[in-house]
């Protein structure tokens, strides 16, 4: 079969999986469905297991990731907790530090419970990465770039790292997408998604992801989501299958919003520490063109107050203030009270989470009227 560019095969993936004649795959609304012979299972037998409109969804996320197989869960959570399913009491996890505060919340509350150790590092530096592994350790888990702050990790490097031991690299795709990055081919095992972000992109759906190449890994994932009852609802699959035809677009313009706003603060007298790994002056600028195509639609930045937050915000017309990201809106996010407050304060700050960052989820609106709706708030403060 031919393979096409990815703006090319994210459109056909609908029509490839879909009835004959269609262009979309059908909503396949059931519970559960006709068996022929007792005791012989045929390919679909109950949703929760397996569903046509899911299905067709796990192929596209799979080939998406250049992946063998995938499995799809009802939220990106989900997919986390598919993943912290797979360790067993008294395994250890490498952790990047920079994390989404939905994930520390999972470590702290869920898996530490079950008896699994967690140890919190810059994954930017590899040395330290290394001085944290110790016997027990199973799994090294990193989002690129991480959230909120970009943050890199060099996946090759990592991956070298851990060649030959018994460990598992786990990457956290969701801000760069599979139009920007690839992970398993930089030598991951498993990469996962939160697709009520980018992937569907319209804030309109919930739902996870993870692609893997080892079989094994692929069946021990789906036996866990049938056994756990994490699966999505297909109507939930339709409308992911319907935002990826637009993903490669999307992040497109994404992109060029996020570099636009990233420019206009590093020259504005009235932000700090603007963070945007498509900025030259970005630390790990290099490492960003040499393992991703594209820098994301992300911008982190700090206030010069964080006093001024609220007004901030109040004064935005153009951003919403949402704890998500990747949409078609554009969006607003203050970590430290939103989306990772269940990080203790002393951890976020020592990981460099301050009180007065702000997050920026840049849509697809005209460039110019955002930077326009951000320069008037800060100049009114």
């Amino acid at each position: 079969m031919t393979k096409y560019n990815i703006e090319t095969e994210a459109v056909r993936f609908s029509k490839d999986h879909a009835d004959k004649g269609s262009f979309n795959v059908p909503i396949y609304q059931n519970s559960t469905f006709e068996q022929f012979v007792p005791g012989q299972w045929e390919e679909f037998t109950y949703s929760r297991t397996n569903n046509p409109t899911e299905d067709a969804l796990r192929k596209t996320i799979a080939a998406l990731e250049q992946a063998q197989f995938g499995v799809i869960y009802s939220s990106g959570l989900a997919a986390i907790g598919g993943v912290m399913e797979l360790l067993n009491l008294g395994d250890h996890v490498v952790s990047m530090a920079d994390i989404y505060g939905g994930t520390f919340r999972y470590y702290g509350q869920i898996a530490e419970k079950r008896g699994v150790e967690f140890s919190f590092v810059n994954t930017t530096n590899i040395e330290d990465v290394e001085k944290a592994i110790k016997p027990s350790t199973r799994m090294i888990f990193v989002e690129t770039p991480s959230n909120p702050q970009l943050q890199l990790t060099d996946l090759s490097a990592l991956s070298e790292l851990i060649n030959g031991r018994d460990i598992l690299l786990v990457v956290d795709n969701t801000m760069a997408t599979p139009v920007f990055q690839n992970p398993l081919v930089l030598g991951a095992d498993v990469v996962l998604h939160s697709t009520s972000k980018y992937i569907s992109g319209h804030t309109n759906v919930v739902g996870g992801a993870i692609a893997v190449n080892s079989e094994e890994l692929y069946n021990r994932l789906k036996f866990l989501r049938k056994s756990t009852g994490t699966n999505p609802g297909p109507f939930d699959c339709y409308l992911t299958m319907l935002g990826i035809k637009t993903l490669p677009l999307r992040m497109k313009q994404h992109q060029a919003n996020a570099v636009a706003m990233a420019k206009y603060l590093e020259e504005s007298d009235l932000a700090d520490n603007v963070l945007y790994a498509g900025l030259q002056s970005h630390p790990q600028h290099e490492l960003a063109k040499s393992q991703m195509s594209g820098f994301g639609g992300i911008v982190s930045f700090e206030l010069l107050d964080e006093k001024h937050i609220d007004a901030f915000v109040e004064r935005l017309q153009l951003f919403s203030l949402a704890v998500s990201f990747g949409s078609v809106v554009s969006l607003i996010d203050c970590p430290a009270k939103m989306s990772h407050k269940d990080i203790p304060a002393q951890q976020r700050t020592e990981h460099g989470v301050s009180n007065s960052l702000v997050r920026l989820s840049l849509g697809i609106e005209n460039a110019e009227d955002l930077i326009e709706d951000v320069e008037q708030a800060l100049t009114n403060l």
